[in-house]
């Protein structure tokens, strides 16, 4: 066949949410969510305590069930091909995970079990995704001996012990020093790069923000804006980044009050 008659399909992104809503009871955590998360891209999930990040995360995951909507990971749908899916996605969620009386290396070679891994292989992964956090040399410690932000280090390191696609990371630098953020999100950036991850970075804090990021605004289960930071300012036509977003969501509110006035 002719080289120019020859179709080419775009690769599917990492993640794709479309039109997810969700309720606890009568009230409505997430509200026709949509956002994507191309390969290879580095995308902040911007929003408040409360603004419904960890109930996105609760849904990628599986942990809750979307009943609306779709999710996907590299096109596998979390609800019909869920194996397919996860199989795919790395996750450090805000709850510290790693089993303290373990070492490093036991931590990551048990995770690695769980994805069908023989044990040689497992060492071999796990020594690597050591290094890449810059911590090979204490493997053979136990968890316990190591500080916040090493611990979230060896949480990234274990995501990457069955090569996903796609890592969500839902506020991965709370509590952590100023150095301690700065290590864990140059890590992350750094395997977006080399390893062509698609990353979900959820946070609320604006100085974790590049310039180059991607981001979407979730406030009160709603997405007010997907695009690039440059984009986000020109939208609020507001120069500072952090000014953008205070007036983004507080125009927002200050809309719903309007309505409910309206309504009475």
């Amino acid at each position: 066949m002719d080289a120019t008659l020859k179709q080419t399909t775009a690769a599917p992104d990492a993640l794709t949410v479309r039109d997810v809503s969700h309720r606890f009871g009568d009230f409505l955590a997430l509200d026709d969510v949509s956002l994507s998360v191309p390969s290879g891209s580095f995308t902040v999930l911007l929003g408040l305590n409360g603004a419904g990040k960890s109930t996105l995360f609760s849904l990628i995951t599986r942990l809750y069930d979307n009943t609306s909507g779709t999710i996907a990971i590299l096109g596998h749908d979390v609800r019909r091909q869920p194996t397919s899916a996860l199989q795919r996605l790395g996750v450090v969620f805000q709850a510290r995970t790693l089993d303290a009386d373990l070492s490093l290396r036991q931590n990551l070679t048990y995770h690695a079990s769980l994805h069908g891994l023989g044990p040689r292989e497992a060492k071999r992964r796990a020594d690597a995704a050591l290094d890449l956090v810059g911590l090979a040399k204490r493997a053979g410690e136990k968890v316990r001996n190591l500080s916040g932000g090493q611990a979230r280090r060896v949480e990234i390191a274990r995501c990457m012990m069955h090569r996903p696609a796609l890592l969500l990371l839902d506020e991965p630098t709370v509590g952590l020093d100023i150095g301690s953020r700065e290590s864990v999100i140059s890590i992350v950036r750094e395997l977006v790069s080399k390893h062509d991850i698609g990353v979900l970075w959820a946070t609320h804090l604006i100085d974790e923000i590049d310039e180059t990021d991607a981001v979407a605004v979730l406030h009160k289960g709603k997405v007010l804006y997907t695009g690039t930071v440059p984009g986000l300012r020109q939208h609020a036509g507001i120069d500072d980044v952090s000014d953008a977003f205070r007036a983004l969501t507080e125009d927002q509110g200050r809309s719903k009050s309007k309505k409910t006035t309206e309504a009475a």
